[in-house]
């Protein structure tokens, strides 16, 4: 039959042209479009085959095979799928208009990527990316065997095909450009396939070349030559007995040598073995499988800490498998680092791994797949950030995250493994997540006053909660160490109020956040409005004693200026002398630390979020009401404004604040010590009138000071 030439359609010879002329650096994605439309063949072969079993009859076996021919340059890709009569290779492959080509050059123009080709029904021509010349041997069961060709010049041609055949099925070949020879090398295609193509669910089998070495004797040749020679020999030496010889000969049979040859060998390696474990049932999935999955999409050598495998079924359908790994990566938070681990897959075939829209980042950690047959093939990111399909997977994913979280924290042992490695991530998640916010509070876990060595949760602190306690009490610092210690908590802990510790710098964010749980107020000890119930007896005497101590208040507020808003007596420190409260809804002190801390901190902040300092002064104490008598005699003496100062400069360290002049603090420090020792300096008249002269009160006075300072200390 002769050869029939027929011309591209207007739009196709455009994009062909597009194709050729492009740069584009991303060539590979031609394999995973011929492997789709593989795939898609492949089932069309497969569901037809249920209502027509004899149609299988002509090739039952449904596979792809990748050929590649370094001699004659060429890759090709075989399926024995649905095929093409002489007519759908016309039509389908050339002549008819297809609504998808002119979109896609529309979108290509403003910016869009190649990649998204298959998205418009034309990833066929993605081919010519690597080859110049493109051969399609199809056979289908309702037409004889054809042959269609193109080198992409506007043109193609058609003719029937005799040179081996097909049975039933599509062969693609492609002549490959000079420079696209990588991609006639085992490896390349490999990766390619394990990239884009893995959980196809169809084998794919790559033709791959097994050189094995043999270890052969010599020829029968040489053989026979070896004997001529050695008949010469005996000739030569027919004088001597027969023994030698046989010994001789004895020797020659050892020393017979023996070479090693290669012998080059083809045959089909299968490279997607990794079956998609998301398509079964969860019932039908063992432990060892979901570990091996996970390892082979995580590189991990560990196995996963918990997984959740689930589908969704209803106007959206997609299936998702998840895991939670066993240790948090090294780079968790880093910011140039992708943002998630989920793989995208559109019916088993791989779109992207990097889709910012699939997952919040606060669970960048979870690894897995997704896989939707809902989804565009090929989607590109621009289209995936408007798609609704995607936002409702989103939730599913977040839910189900959630939910799996849970079922980890009903065991202890492996809960505790997943906190101390993600416990930042759930706190992250309190920060940006509001719906899930509530949810997210129960995973939450803290020490605490009353724990030891062991973490409480919001729904333990409210179980053990005291009759008439209305609210958590909390403190944020730097160490357990530093918290346990503090004078914040001498009051609650006298009451019996269990404290909880959040030692974690995202814990100042979170808590932000998270106001109340369970009904329950989340109440700062370090901050004001700390209200603890008194009884009327107590409500009396301390306003006596706010009454006694008033004179003293006002004396030390005027002495330290605007350092502090007020001075007033407070009720949650038993053992110290005073501390330094912030605002309610200012910075804490931890909180002012960390953010002193931060490298790019942007100063104008500062200094409107620095909340107003309230000293709280401790009327029990002996000091404040031995500094109390001393104001009382004479409101001008320079050792009473001398120790208010050393006050609120030790308050500011016990309560978590930073000196701001420590040298100032030293030279106080210094002049208590050399006061004690009884060292005067009568020569020396100090400048600065915040450090007086503190030996003009006497010897007398000078041992009371001694024994007030080693109580200062």
């Amino acid at each position: 039959m002769s050869e029939e030439v027929f011309s591209f359609n207007a739009d196709l010879q455009q994009l062909m042209s597009l194709i050729i002329n492009t740069f584009y650096s991303n060539k590979e994605i031609f394999l995973r479009e011929i492997l789709s439309n593989a795939s898609d063949a492949l089932d069309k072969m497969r569901y037809k085959g249920i209502t027509e079993p004899e149609a299988l009859e002509s090739n039952p076996d449904l596979k792809i095979q990748l050929i590649p021919d370094k001699s004659n340059n060429t890759l090709t890709i075989f399926d024995s799928g649905i095929a093409m009569t002489k007519s759908e290779l016309i039509n389908n492959l050339g002549t008819i208009a297809k609504s998808g080509t002119k979109a896609f050059m529309e979108a290509v123009s403003q910016g869009a990527d190649l990649s998204m080709i298959g998205q418009f029904g034309v990833g066929f021509y993605s081919t010519y990316l690597v080859a110049e010349r493109v051969t399609v041997v199809s056979k289908s069961n309702d037409d004889d065997q054809y042959r269609w060709e193109s080198n992409a010049g506007g043109t193609f041609t058609i003719n029937k095909d005799d040179s081996e055949d097909l049975k039933r099925g599509t062969k693609i070949i492609l002549h490959l450009k000079e420079d696209q020879l990588e991609f006639l090398e085992e490896k390349r295609l490999k990766d390619l396939v394990k990239k884009h193509s893995e959980f196809i669910g169809f084998p794919i089998e790559l033709l791959c070349e097994k050189t094995t070495e043999k270890e052969i004797t010599e020829s029968d040749d040489d053989d026979d030559d070896e004997k001529k020679e050695d008949e010469k020999k005996d000739e030569k030496k027919e004088g001597e007995g027969d023994e030698p010889k046989v010994e001789e000969e004895e020797k020659k049979e050892k020393e017979k040598k023996k070479k090693k040859i290669k012998e080059v060998s083809h045959e089909y390696e299968q490279l997607n073995k990794t079956k998609p474990l998301w398509m079964k049932k969860p019932e039908e999935v063992t432990k060892e499988e979901y570990a091996s999955f996970y390892k082979s999409i995580s590189n991990d050598w560990e196995e996963h800490l918990g997984v959740k495998h689930f589908s969704v079924e209803g106007q959206l359908e997609f299936k998702a498998l998840l895991f939670v790994p066993k240790r948090a990566p090294f780079d968790l938070f880093e910011s140039k680092k992708k943002k998630n681990n989920i793989k995208l897959y559109v019916r088993r075939v791989f779109i992207m791994d990097d889709c910012d829209e699939l997952i919040p980042e606060w669970l960048g950690f979870i690894k897995g797949v997704v896989d939707s047959d809902d989804l565009p093939l090929n989607i590109s990111r621009e289209t995936l950030q408007q798609n609704k399909v995607l936002k409702v997977i989103r939730r599913s994913i977040i839910k189900k995250c959630l939910e799996m979280f849970a079922e980890l924290s009903e065991n202890q042992e492996d809960y505790k493994k997943f906190y101390e490695q993600f416990s930042k991530n759930i706190k992250l998640g309190v920060h940006e997540d509001s719906n899930n916010r509530t949810k997210l509070a129960e995973l939450l876990r803290y020490h605490s006053t009353k724990s030891g060595d062991d973490l409480v949760s919001f729904k333990e602190y409210v179980s053990r909660m005291k009759e008439g306690q209305k609210s958590i009490y909390y403190i944020t610092g730097e160490s357990i160490a530093a918290v346990s210690k503090s004078p914040f908590i001498e009051g609650l802990k006298k009451r019996g109020f269990e404290v909880l510790f959040l030692v974690d710098p995202i814990d100042e964010y979170a808590v932000q956040q998270l106001k109340e749980y369970d009904g329950k107020k989340l109440v700062s000890v370090t901050k004001e409005g700390l209200d603890l119930e008194e009884t009327e007896e107590e409500k009396k005497k301390k306003e006596e004693e706010k009454a006694k101590f008033e004179a003293l208040c006002k004396l030390m507020k005027d002495v330290l200026g605007d350092k502090v808003e007020k001075v007033q007596l407070g009720s949650r420190i038993e053992d110290s002398p005073c501390v330094l409260v912030t605002s309610e809804n200012g910075w804490s002190a931890n909180m002012e630390r960390i953010m002193k801390a931060q490298a790019l901190r942007d100063n104008s902040m500062t200094s409107y979020m620095i909340s107003k300092k309230t000293m709280e002064v401790n009327s029990k104490h002996p000091i404040i009401d031995e500094l109390r008598k001393k104001a009382e005699q004479d409101q001008g003496d320079k050792t009473v404004k001398d120790l208010i100062w050393l006050l609120y400069e030790t308050s500011l360290l016990t309560s978590g604040f930073s000196l701001e002049e420590s040298t100032t603090f030293a030279g106080r420090i210094h002049r208590m010590i050399k006061l004690g020792l009884s060292i005067y300096d009568d020569d020396k008249e100090d400048e600065d009138d915040d450090l007086p002269d503190l030996v003009d009160d006497g010897d007398a006075d000078g041992d009371d000071e001694a024994t007030k300072m080693e109580e200062v200390d």
